[in-house]
């Protein structure tokens, strides 16, 4: 090709490769640059290795990835076999778009935070009807039979053979899908195919599986989503029936250690050195609330769950659901039990750390109490879901009597503990209202 027209189609491909507006490219159009080889792996695990065995099994991975993977006029190219292509830098919450044109008979995916996966397949292969794939792409294929998100709400696909176009938003575990412009899935939870019993990693690769076929990829382009945002976008789903209990002006409505606590800048604030319960008046029976709280190092609050109206909640109340910051051990040199950390149950059952925003950042948290049961999900990811009448009393922190603990009904509020920490955007639906 002469220099000229050398520069032209150079400029040409530069041009569709370009991102659209807040999103940056995954796919130079080029080459692999910036991608490795990635296999079904927990990226948890992954990054737990010794740091000279992680670089050998990912040197290996590569290797064998790059004999699979080739870049042909703009669009990367896999022959339906070998490792991954995978993302070099982990990801936390995104918005995602790709195109993708897959032969005939094939099936592929896309692996969120190396999690399986997106699913690509051809609707049209009578083989893979037996696994479902008569309902089309874009689900969530690995959740469990009968979990949201795991079948396609709509059959979107285009005939294999043509150009596809994905989008995916993922915030915390929720994860929504639109294939060629169409809701596929919407804000269901990503379940962990490692070990379904804890949540997926809060960040991690973009992984493009290999199944068989041979499938074409171009114009992938990400947009990493803020705190901020994220927290808009939690709380914009399934707001039917939730109620504001707080005006963000003054203290209408709540009772309890008021004077111990300040409205700033429309946030409930517990003064420093000072504590104690604020409980919203309303007595409540199976109820979900949604709260925005944010933690000054160290510190140290928690969610009154059906508290009474006196005494401790921790052992009055239903239980104290703690507000802590992960990092609390270090900000004040101390230790504490598993069931004293971020969204457990205190002193009664542990939740999964790791998933708050960093000191300073709001984060949305949403709980669910029904019955016995207390759930708690932290910026979209459920780090505690547990049935406190199964609670072996005789393995309880300290040893501790914990005579609310089957109480059906009470208040929901805060209990401070000295430290500066802030709640907003509060809100609750009773459960047996909907009903």
């Amino acid at each position: 090709m002469r220099p000229l027209l050398l520069l032209l189609a150079t400029a040409a491909l530069s041009a569709a490769q370009a991102p659209p507006a807040g999103f940056t490219a995954l796919f130079n159009g080029t080459d692999l640059t910036g991608w490795r080889g990635g296999d079904t792996a927990d990226h948890r695990r992954l990054l737990a290795m010794p740091e000279e065995q992680r670089a050998e099994l990912l040197k290996t991975w590569t290797a064998d990835m790059r004999q699979h993977w080739k870049v042909v006029d703009g669009e990367l190219i896999n022959d339906g076999d070998g490792k991954y292509a995978t993302t070099d830098k982990d990801y936390g919450d995104f918005e995602l778009l790709v195109e993708y044109n897959m032969a005939p008979m094939g099936d592929s995916g896309i692996y969120l935070r190396n999690v399986p996966q997106v699913q690509i397949w051809d609707h049209n292969n009578e083989k893979e009807w037996k696994n479902g794939a008569q309902k089309g792409s874009g689900g969530l294929w690995n959740n469990s039979p009968g979990a949201p998100g795991k079948d396609p709400l709509v059959l979107a696909d285009k005939p294999a053979g043509e150009w596809n176009t994905l989008r995916v938003v993922m915030v915390g575990a929720r994860v929504s899908v639109w294939l060629n412009g169409q809701l596929t899935v919407d804000h269901a939870i990503l379940e962990n195919y490692y070990d379904r019993k804890v949540s997926i990693p809060s960040k991690g690769p973009l992984c493009l599986q290999t199944h068989g076929a041979p499938i074409k990829w171009r114009h992938l382009y990400i947009r990493e989503i803020a705190g901020t945002e994220a927290n808009q976008l939690l709380e914009s789903k399934a707001t039917d029936g939730f109620k504001s209990v707080f005006n963000g002006k003054d203290f209408d409505g709540w009772a309890g250690d008021i004077d111990n606590y300040a409205v700033v800048d429309g946030a409930i604030r517990c003064r420093p050195q000072k504590g104690g319960n604020v409980y919203q008046k309303d007595d409540l029976t199976d109820f979900v609330a949604r709260v925005e709280f944010k933690l000054p190092p160290g510190g140290n609050n928690g969610l009154c769950i059906r508290y009474p109206g006196s005494g401790d909640t921790a052992y009055g109340g239903m239980c104290e659901s703690q507000v802590l910051d992960d990092n609390y051990e270090a900000a004040t040199n101390s230790k504490i039990d598993p069931r004293q950390a971020h969204g457990s149950a205190y002193g009664m059952v542990a939740a999964q750390r790791g998933y708050q925003r960093p000191i300073g950042e709001w984060n949305f948290e949403e709980v669910t109490v029904v019955g016995p049961t207390i759930k708690v999900e932290l910026n979209g990811f459920v780090i505690l879901d547990a049935d406190l009448s199964k609670v072996d009393m005789a393995t309880v922190m300290g040893n501790s009597a914990h005579p609310g603990k089957d109480r059906t009904h009470g208040y929901f509020g805060f209990a401070g503990h000295n430290d500066p920490v802030e709640f907003r955007a509060i809100s609750i639906r009773n459960v047996e209202a909907k009903k």
